[in-house]
């Protein structure tokens, strides 16, 4: 399970977004947000904020609640993809106790959209060696990428595709999404300990959101961001 650093191309859906007027406006500065309510009421305690990965955006965090997730079937009959459904939901519910997060049908406007379908897997070419570099296969992925709003003055925003693999148990898929939904949500990076449910590597029994998974959310939440701030006219 991991996660796809997508800066480049997010830059490049970020100036294909860019309406004219705009071209000459700059990213937003680095503020935190308030924190959600649901992380005020929690004391400061042991949590793996060390271990997570900067990105040029600051933290990773959702400014506007409720977050839309919709379930892409990617072609599936529903019928057949029950059992992929109701893990992930499972997943889905587990992080509605903490975050407000809501299921819609809408995949264009969704903030997350969960994908039933393995992690695309990204072949280079070594041309030294003369051979293909293909990475194994996974179970689940994040990725992100940036966009504008369509508000005057338009607000830096991002999406998630989250991708889980409908080739597991009930179980397993469950914790795949919790995993990599943890990820959308704000954990960009892994936690070292298996008793996380962002532990960096899968394990036969996976865990539920620890403790120590929520205080790190927490101060994520804490942490200064470009996202859901407006560009600023360059003078």
């Amino acid at each position: 399970m991991g996660r796809t650093w997508l800066w480049g191309g997010a830059i490049a859906l970020l100036l294909w977004l860019i309406p004219g007027p705009v071209i000459g406006a700059s990213l937003p500065a680095l503020h935190p947000h308030p924190l959600p309510s649901q992380f005020q009421t929690f004391a400061t305690g042991d949590d793996y904020f060390a271990a997570l990965e900067s990105t040029p955006l600051g933290a990773l965090v959702w400014s506007d609640f409720p977050i839309t997730v919709a379930l892409d079937l990617a072609g599936e009959d529903p019928a057949k993809a029950q059992v992929w459904l109701a893990a992930v939901r499972q997943g889905l519910e587990d992080w509605q106790t903490y975050l407000p997060l809501v299921e819609t049908a809408d995949r264009e406007t969704a903030d997350i959209v969960v994908v039933r379908s393995r992690p695309p897997r990204e072949i280079t070419i070594d041309r030294a060696a003369g051979r293909l570099n293909i990475p194994p296969a996974q179970h689940g992925q994040a990725r992100y990428q940036v966009y504008l709003t369509p508000t005057e003055p338009p607000r830096l925003a991002h999406r998630f595709t989250v991708y889980v693999s409908p080739h597991q148990g009930p179980k397993q898929t469950a914790g795949t999404a919790r995993h990599e939904l943890g990820h959308a949500l704000g954990i960009w990076g892994h936690s070292p300990d298996p008793q996380d449910a962002l532990y960096e590597t899968q394990v036969s029994d996976p865990p539920p959101i620890s403790q120590r998974d929520l205080n790190t959310l927490k101060r994520v939440y804490q942490q200064p961001t470009r996202l859901g701030w407006p560009l600023t006219p360059r003078q």
